[in-house]
């Protein structure tokens, strides 16, 4: 039996794929990979100090999430949404998340309301700041927000639609309006403590059509390379090298 096989090697081979994933969805979400960037496992595996195998299995995540394309040959690349696609997002989303605010009026915790009005605070606190982090904040909102109906599936509709969305806005939409966006989560957060649902509903879905509305087709920008691009997210996420982690043991 393989050290992998084992109930820690999957649970570690588990670990260290969900912080590939998490690396390289915030990269799409704040826009540092582009639609049709492409993800080589190699480099991948280099880059987080894991194998192909492991990198491989973390891109299947993403693809199952919509942000990633699995072609033949084994080439991933970042998943470019068509114009039709990007607004049949939207309106998935809308439907999805008026349910998601029904669900939730009058229902929230006082710690649940907290952690969201922090949330709004740290979206005002970056405005001004990168769009990318703006537009990664705003669409963090709305998938805390699904998370906290506690319903599995509903959550991870909206996470998956919230996240294409993102890269539909990376592909098709102008400048990231922060100040309307904080000041529309704030008044879905203010139906939602007052407990009218059908204020909420209506609220979350004029937001999400105000930010279809503002997409305009554009065309994307020069990035470097990838092992450039993905180093700040490995760095904060990745764990050790295997190399690394081999000689810190031995020593």
């Amino acid at each position: 039996m393989t050290k992998d096989s084992t109930p820690d090697g999957q649970a570690d081979a588990t670990d260290r794929a969900s912080v590939i994933c998490r690396a390289i969805r915030r990269a799409i979400l704040e826009r540092a990979l582009a639609p049709g960037d492409k993800l080589p496992e190699d480099q991948l595996g280099e880059r987080f100090g894991v194998s192909r195998t492991l990198a491989r299995h973390a891109l299947g995540q993403l693809a199952s999430e919509g942000l990633v394309e699995l072609r033949r040959n084994r080439i991933a690349v970042v998943a470019t949404p068509s114009f039709e696609e990007a607004r049949d997002e939207f309106d998935i989303r809308i439907e999805l998340e008026r349910l998601v605010v029904r669900r939730l009026a009058g229902h929230l915790s006082p710690r649940q309301l907290a952690e969201l009005a922090e949330h709004v605070a740290a979206e005002e606190a970056a405005r001004g700041g990168p769009e990318t982090t703006s537009l990664r904040l705003a669409t963090e909102f709305h998938v805390r927000l699904a998370e906290m109906t506690g319903r599995p599936t509903l959550s991870r509709y909206v996470r998956e639609t919230a996240y294409r969305s993102c890269l539909s806005l990376a592909t098709f939409g102008r400048p990231h309006s922060s100040e309307c966006a904080i000041s529309e989560h704030r008044e879905v957060l203010t139906a939602l403590e007052a407990g009218d649902e059908i204020s909420a509903a209506e609220l979350m879905a004029h937001h999400l059509d105000q930010v279809a509305q503002r997409a305009l087709l554009k065309a994307p920008e020069a990035r470097g390379d990838l092992m450039e691009i993905l180093a700040p997210y490995a760095e904060t996420d990745a764990p050790a090298p295997r190399r690394r982690r081999k000689q810190a043991a031995e020593g």
